[in-house]
């Protein structure tokens, strides 16, 4: 049944659980208030999202498996890079099956997601246009022509505006299949072309890395392992560690585990019930032992203390929908 709906959010984690079509975790890097829009449409076979997003941050995802996902921007901003592949204005990016991969925003953007299952998408390109379609081994970036971007673009939008303007015409099915179809079709469009960049053989390797480097960070998430400890664990050296984060996540290893344990306690803050915790026992358990500078850090991330976050009744944590 086609759908959709607009949603406005204050909280990063509700937020990350809100994106359709993989898992999602995301570390806010930049600081101010945390606000945030998705619009999402849902059509028989197409699923589209359309996000706005006010602060830097990083976004570790692992995509559903079984359909074939481009990426886009709707706008131009500041640096917006996926995989260590800088998302330029004119560029869609084509998504293996099931990545993981880090996301990352140096400031406030605007980009776009749509997929559909892979066997429709191979099936579709084949009969309009020839070629293969199925997903690539490596994530990669596809230079279209500016008629053909333009128009992708402009037919995402308007799904869009009507999703946040006239949501009845969605919901009816003959409009939504004549919708959909005339993305997949433009979609196609700027997929058949030669101009493509791909992977360079360190690109991929780079990739692994981060996914090993992702993979000890997950195994200890309460531990502030050292540099030298996740390096000897995932077998590089600390400048190829600073390197591929550099490249991934747009700042060194060591300020994205500080960044990443803060939104962890910040987490645990907000489910805790105060008489059953305090600061000090969740600060400790993410391995911050100088809790006068864990309060100073946190309070200039999130805008308030790390005990005014603990306070605060639950009602007041979840995202208004619009």
């Amino acid at each position: 049944m086609p759908s959709s709906a607009v949603r406005s959010f204050t909280d990063p984690d509700d937020y990350a659980a809100t994106i359709r079509g993989g898992i999602v975790e995301l570390t806010v890097t930049g600081r101010g208030d945390f606000s945030e829009k998705l619009t999402r449409v849902d059509l028989p076979r197409l699923w589209l999202q359309r996000f706005s997003e006010n602060l830097a941050r990083i976004v570790h995802a692992t995509n559903t498996p079984g359909r074939a996902m481009v990426q886009f921007r709707t706008a131009l901003g500041p640096s917006l890079s996926l995989g260590g592949l800088e998302i330029g204005p004119t560029v869609i990016l084509r998504h293996g099956e099931a990545d993981t991969y880090h996301h990352r925003s140096s400031g406030s953007v605007s980009f776009a997601a749509m997929s559909l299952p892979i066997e429709e998408m191979a099936a579709v390109a084949e009969a309009m246009a020839g070629v293969d379609l199925t997903p690539p081994q490596d994530m990669m970036l596809i230079t279209s022509s500016l008629d053909a971007i333009a128009k992708f673009r402009r037919l995402h939008a308007a799904a869009g505006d009507l999703a946040e303007n006239a949501p009845e015409i969605i919901a009816n099915p003959d409009a939504a299949r004549g919708l959909e179809q005339a993305l997949i079709e433009a979609l196609v469009d700027c997929l058949d072309t030669r101009q493509r960049t791909e992977n360079s053989l360190a690109q991929s390797q780079h990739a692994i890395v981060m996914r090993r480097f992702r993979r000890v960070v997950e195994e200890n998430p309460e531990q502030p392992l050292s540099i030298a400890e996740i390096c000897k664990a995932i077998g590089v050296s600390e400048s190829t560690s600073r390197m591929c984060c550099q490249e991934h996540l747009g700042m060194s290893p060591k300020r994205y585990l500080l960044l990443r344990r803060m939104g962890l306690a910040r987490r645990a803050l907000r489910q805790a019930k105060p008489d059953a915790t305090s600061v000090i026992a969740v600060g400790t358990r993410y391995g911050f032992w100088e809790l006068g500078r864990f309060a100073g850090v946190y309070q200039s991330l999130f805008g308030e203390s790390p005990s005014a976050t603990l306070r605060r009744p639950p009602e007041q944590q979840r995202a208004p929908i619009c």
